[in-house]
């Protein structure tokens, strides 16, 4: 398996910046559950959530540090580059947790964390680099139960006597989700042509029409039928804002 020193310029780029990218969104996403945990346990959510939640805290900072490892082993050398101010999940009043833990729970949890099962999955077929497909095992493995606490979180929250607050919070803002996770998946470039360079899919990269492709397969399979189950039309909300 070649160094990367032995990739092209333009591949070895690609793969530092996507893996320095990944470390910082992981990262993030440890600050985020670790303020959503804290609100769960404001609400005096089941303790089997709570403790989940704390669970993923740390796997989220595990996954950071695997893929900082594939960053540095692809020639990167900056440090870490995030600002405090754009983590975690913003203060509210206590009477506007809810609201929070709906918008971060669906967001995140369902939206994110089902379609990135899918990604990961993807990425990790053709990955042969050693340290990029470590780090792609524990992530894709890891995943799957962040997938899981995110629709059992909403599960919980639609048993609850707020839940009418809580579909009038999902039927409101899933629209403006579905259109935020598009742009992040670059969906206008959908049925494009797709550049694939084995060099880089060897780092777990894949070309950009194949994000929109996974979204795509993910509403169809997941989202849909996983909504659908508890009483939202995810396609309409699809729909809504295309």
């Amino acid at each position: 398996m070649p160094s990367a020193f032995e990739l092209e310029p333009a591949d070895r780029n690609a793969v530092q910046t996507e893996w320095q990218r990944r470390m910082e969104a992981e990262y993030s996403s440890a600050v985020l559950t670790h303020h959503l945990t804290l609100w769960l346990m404001q609400l005096v959510a089941p303790f089997e959530l709570t403790r989940l939640g704390l669970a993923i805290v740390e796997d989220e900072l595990v996954h950071s540090e695997l893929s900082h490892e594939v960053y540095v082993a692809a020639g990167g050398s900056q440090a870490i580059n995030l600002q405090a101010k754009r983590l975690g999940l913003g203060d509210v009043a206590n009477n506007e947790i809810l609201n929070g833990v709906v918008r971060a729970g669906v967001e995140s949890f369902c939206l994110g964390e089902t379609v990135a099962v899918r990604l990961f999955s993807k990425l990790r077929a053709p990955c042969v680099q050693p340290v990029a497909k470590q780090a792609l095992d524990r992530i894709l493995r890891d995943e799957v139960r962040h997938k899981e606490f995110g629709w059992t979180l909403l599960e919980w929250l639609l048993s609850i006597p707020r839940s009418s607050q809580v579909r009038q919070i999902i039927d409101r803002e899933l629209p403006a989700m579905f259109k935020r996770l598009r742009a992040n998946y670059g969906f206008s470039q959908l049925g494009a042509a797709r550049r694939y360079v084995e060099a880089r899919a060897a780092w777990g990269l894949m070309p950009a029409p194949d994000y929109a492709a996974t979204l795509k397969e993910t509403l169809e399979r997941d989202y849909t039928p996983l909504f659908g189950a508890m009483d939202i039309d995810a396609e309409r909300a699809w729909r809504e804002l295309l």
